[in-house]
């Protein structure tokens, strides 16, 4: 999973980098609002970790923008302030949790997958979609019980199509979301990942829409 960090203090941003890769995170560190994106891709970033206090503005301004604009990506705000009506403000303006500076990592990267299981409809730390569970944090997955021999990028695949069962993800939002950090993956080697998770998990699992993308059915 890609995170989007949003935050000016430097050993802070080095520090919650170096954590978010350690528990298998990839990220991307901004410092000003300024080169905050206008809008949230939800192909580029599964969530968004803001400051509110940034140097060159608010990050209230970015998350009001981006929820007027239609953006439903989690986003966790982290501060400094921590009077009641900064906390209601966050919540109440569109953020899906609070945390205070200082905090401990570990409780941040538990409030990041609190918040991706939510937005995946998940209630508990295993993903069941049928006769699939996933662990994300563990990097496991089993079918009726048994464990799945998958390779890190089957994994992802496999990860990205259970966010949303059911639905159609189009070939160039996976191609984005299983390169984060460099160029987007092709086509043709997103079509043999497919097909080999395909003969792992069942080929009635992954429906192809042809030229748009894939479905997982559960």
């Amino acid at each position: 999973m890609h995170i989007l960090l949003i935050e000016d203090d430097l050993d802070l941003g080095r520090a919650l980098q170096a954590a978010l890769k350690v528990d298998g995170l990839t990220s991307e560190w901004l410092r000003r609002a300024a080169d905050a994106p206008r809008a949230l891709d939800a192909a580029a970033y599964d969530c968004v970790l803001l400051d509110l206090t940034l140097p060159d503005g608010s990050g209230f301004d970015l998350l009001h923008r981006w929820r007027r604009d239609g953006s439903t990506m989690p986003v966790i705000v982290i501060t400094a302030r921590s009077a009641m009506e900064d906390r209601l403000a966050g919540l109440d303006g569109g953020a899906d949790d609070f945390v205070i500076k200082p905090f401990a990592t570990v409780e941040l990267i538990s409030r990041i997958r609190a918040v991706l299981r939510r937005s995946a409809r998940q209630a508990s730390e295993v993903w069941t979609l049928g006769a699939i569970a996933i662990e994300p944090r563990r990097h496991r997955a089993s079918l009726d019980g048994a464990p799945l021999d998958l390779s890190p990028r089957e994994f992802r695949l496999l990860l990205e199509l259970a966010r949303e069962p059911g639905a159609v993800i189009a070939k160039g939002v996976l191609a984005q979301r299983l390169e984060p950090l460099g160029e987007p993956l092709d086509f043709a080697a997103i079509e043999v990942h497919v097909s080999n998770l395909r003969r792992k998990i069942g080929g009635e699992r992954v429906h192809t829409v042809r030229g748009v993308g894939y479905m997982l059915a559960t």
